[in-house]
């Protein structure tokens, strides 16, 4: 089982402040959570209408308007216009490699991010994002590789943390992974729960087996001494299949949390697929 979706960092905060594409030394805050971001998104658009900026901002503008819109294919074609007379922007190149990657050509979303690397030597966005490309073909040593070079331009973001950690997660070093995963929730508690806008910034969510990877998730939680979304991920893990889920009980991970009430109800309701064999829950 296979599950894929790219979310990001808002658009609205590229926008809004450019430090966010160029990487900064100062931190990136990527941790608006869904609802709060679409406000603040129709908020940044209309508090600066188009029309008050100059042609080439009110450009990619558009071009992130049309991203956020989902609609990729246009939005390639409007940043490729500004890029014309900008060949060495390497935050307009990531953002044509976001917008190819989601509309699946791996291969091109590749060769932008790779480009804007070069040109901009310290831009832990691009590296992070051919991490998730390599993630998708399914190359996790080269993912790892790519995430690692990001977090050494700029140690400071959950977002490559989190996909570190998936990446890990893949290669079947669990340990490692749950570190990664750890030191992602210490910058950001909700990292595992948002759901993204367009952006820059590629969270990837994708884990071949989700429910092992839930209970990972929940298990980092339980350590963290967060015992609702340690709860919630371990019903997620428990309703996707998990059939060792159980072992949270003796499992030292959640010894903070595990006489919590919502952990002991995950725990004491039966999973819809009980007496069911582990081919046919697969199946």
């Amino acid at each position: 089982m296979s599950r894929l979706t790219l979310f990001a960092i808002p658009l609205f905060l590229v926008a809004a402040c450019p430090a966010f594409a160029q990487e900064t030394p100062t931190k990136v805050s990527d941790t608006t959570s869904s609802s709060t971001a679409d406000r603040a998104a129709d908020s940044s658009i209309g508090a600066k209408p188009l029309s008050s900026m100059s042609p080439r901002d009110a450009a990619e503008m558009r071009a992130d308007i049309l991203m956020a819109r989902k609609e990729y294919g246009q939005a390639v074609g409007a940043y490729m216009a500004i890029l014309v007379s900008e060949p060495k922007n390497a935050s307009l190149m990531n953002k044509v490699g976001v917008a190819y990657q989601q509309l699946g050509d791996l291969d091109r979303s590749e060769r932008f991010y790779r480009r804007a690397m070069h040109a901009d030597k310290k831009f832990a966005s691009a590296a992070n994002n051919c991490g998730t490309v390599e993630y998708e073909k399914k190359h996790y040593g080269k993912a790892i590789s790519f995430y690692s070079k990001a977090l050494e331009l700029h140690s400071d973001l959950p977002t490559v943390y989190s996909n570190l950690g998936y990446a890990y997660f893949e290669d079947k070093q669990y340990p490692r992974a749950m570190d990664s995963f750890q030191k992602a929730l210490a910058l950001d508690p909700t990292i595992f729960d948002r759901r993204g806008l367009g952006g820059t910034v590629v969270l990837q969510r994708t884990a071949t087996d989700p429910g092992l990877f839930y209970f990972f998730v929940a298990k980092t939680y339980a350590q963290a001494g967060d015992a609702e979304r340690a709860a919630h991920y371990l019903k997620l893990a428990r309703d996707d299949g998990y059939t060792q889920f159980l072992s949270a009980q003796t499992d030292p991970a959640f010894a903070k949390v595990i006489k919590d009430p919502a952990l002991q109800e995950v725990l004491n309701v039966p999973p819809s697929y009980a007496g069911t064999t582990k081919k046919q829950i697969q199946n």
